[in-house]
């Protein structure tokens, strides 16, 4: 089967986004520059060198804005200013001048979907009376005629509980995620013209692109209709933040608080915006939606640039199932003549290594996975520590954080967000000066993960993801779109050729013979075939 998005004009493939790989940030876990636990801004521009060596092309930083961290930022506050946890303006215009001094690209978070309950629109609108123009930024409604005292629908948070929380006199605001993230009403004029002066806040200061926050749930369905369930079904938000979650495909179901065809106006507007600035300015969205179809409607030509491919991410261990995908998104890409954007990990969901069985196998798959992604065409997201291979943590319940946990007593995402290691034998491992554990605690046997005692060992993850890198530049940008799914001579080995690479993923138990040509690159040692768990990079003339 061949596959190609034949709808793309040749002069428009060279912009620097398509083929980039993209080092996600957690800005509060990277590295902290003055010994108080957090990461910040300035830490980050120290550690600039080791990304442009580990070869990547861009970083995206999580939200760095004025925020009472309720949500680890993603509750803004003020955003066109940075939180003193992490520095200043002056902090974030050094980060951007400095990466491109580097050679790097940076791209910004934008958390359009809700604000902080801190933010001066919600304290105005709390001061104000219901029907004010104050109230109508955000989603205010009494209670149903016929249900008095109860919340206007039946809409869950993606956080567990309602949705809605009700003020003293009476009416409810909606808040899909924390009840201290009120979500905006993206029909009102006020909210969009915000926003666009938020975009050229960051453009003006040299941003490359922006990652689009929730970028599925701006709009809702008109009349707020309740969320309406089949036999067997609960309700739900829709939104992996846990394991469970996270490792489940999403089936289609009623969902009146997601995907709604008015978003496409805030991405049509917001991608004129983005034209007035040189550079091949970029969005990347966050959008869980229920098919490929639906996402690749995001990245039409005159929306988005890129969204998620969540779809490989949930995709387990399974020859068939990575096929599945690759061809899916594809399929649904080449209509709109988009370019593919791949992820394994991020911040809300368990780290890929744990989610293929941990320990030595975990690893051995995670990296097999990661170097089939690299081969594809398109763009790569890597999450920062996974080129060390690191786990999920078990973060004990006396540390965790995260609102998730607080509201539903699962485990949340506290366990991908532990900060990085960087050097010594105890904590922090060089995350920042001192010797006191950070925000959340690291585990006391990571002193063999950390990037200086990987630095040192030529078969560590972190030489690997150097390797892989360094062979991707070789081909990400001459191979071409087309993607070949061949048989593999078992369901349990994935054999995909693009251009002159032929790409062997042995998902097996037995070690499978390589195809002809050159060994470029593999993620285990090769002697009479692929062994399980591992992949391959091979050449053809």
């Amino acid at each position: 089967m061949a596959l190609n998005d034949q709808n793309a004009a040749p002069e428009s493939r060279s912009e620097w986004w398509r083929h980039a790989v993209t080092y996600q940030v957690y800005v509060r876990s990277f590295a902290d520059s003055d010994g108080d636990g957090v990461g910040d801004l300035p830490g980050i521009t120290s550690r600039l060198p080791y990304l442009r060596d580990l070869g990547v092309d861009a970083l995206w930083l999580t939200p760095f804005y004025t925020s009472p961290q309720h949500d680890h930022g993603y509750d803004v506050a003020d955003y066109c200013d940075v939180d003193p946890r992490f520095g200043t303006l002056a902090d974030a215009d050094t980060l951007v001048a400095t990466a491109h001094d580097l050679g790097l690209k940076v791209i910004v978070d934008l958390v359009p979907n809700h604000t902080s309950d801190e933010h001066v629109w919600f304290q105005a609108a709390l001061a104000a009376e219901k029907g004010s123009p104050e109230r109508a930024r955000y989603i205010f409604r009494d209670s149903p005629a016929d249900r008095p005292g109860e919340p206007p629908n039946n809409w869950l948070s993606v956080f567990g509980g309602p949705a809605w929380t009700q003020l003293p006199d009476g009416q409810w605001y909606l808040h899909l995620f924390d009840s201290s993230q009120p979500d905006l009403d993206w029909r009102n004029p006020e909210v969009g013209d915000m926003f666009v002066d938020v975009l050229r806040f960051w453009l003006d200061r040299g941003v490359d692109g922006f990652r689009i926050d929730v970028a599925h749930g701006l709009v809702k369905e008109e009349g707020l209709r309740d969320q309406e369930v089949g036999e067997g079904e609960e309700l739900g938000s829709g939104a992996p933040i846990n394991e469970e979650h996270s490792m489940v495909e999403r089936t289609l179901r009623d969902e009146p608080m997601w995907d709604q065809p008015e978003v496409h106006d805030v991405y049509r507007r917001w991608h004129t915006v983005l034209e007035e600035y040189d550079g091949d300015r970029m969005m990347v969205a966050e959008a869980w939606t229920q098919t490929p179809e639906s996402m690749a409607r995001f990245v039409r030509p005159d929306e988005m640039q890129q969204s998620f491919n969540f779809a490989w991410l949930l995709a387990p261990w399974s020859a068939k199932a990575f096929a599945d995908v690759v061809t899916g998104t594809l399929d649904a890409m080449a209509p709109v003549g988009a370019s593919p954007t791949w992820v394994l990990s991020n911040h809300d969901v368990v780290r890929h290594t744990t989610r293929y069985g941990g320990g030595p196998v975990g690893l051995a798959r995670a990296k097999a996975a990661t170097l089939a992604m690299l081969a594809l065409p398109g763009s790569s997201y890597l999450y920062e520590g996974e080129e060390l291979g690191l786990e999920q943590v078990d973060v004990e319940p006396a540390f965790r954080q995260d609102p998730s946990w607080f509201r539903t007593g699962e485990v949340g995402r506290d366990g991908c967000r532990v900060p990085v290691p960087w050097s010594g034998d105890a904590p922090p491992y060089g995350f920042g000066p001192g010797s006191e554990q950070p925000w959340l605690p690291q585990p006391l046997d990571w002193a063999p993960l950390t990037m200086e005692a990987q630095a040192a060992d030529p078969d560590s993850t972190l030489a690997f993801y150097r390797s892989a890198l360094a062979a991707r530049r070789t081909f990400a940008t001459t191979a071409g779109d087309e993607v070949e799914v061949l048989d593999g001579g078992s369901e349990d080995v994935l054999l995909l050729r693009r251009g002159p690479v032929t790409v062997v993923v042995n998902c097996g138990e037995q070690t499978v013979p390589l195809p002809d040509g050159e060994l470029l690159l593999a993620s285990a040692p090769v002697v009479d075939g692929l062994p399980p768990d591992s992949a391959a990079w091979v050449t053809t003339a």
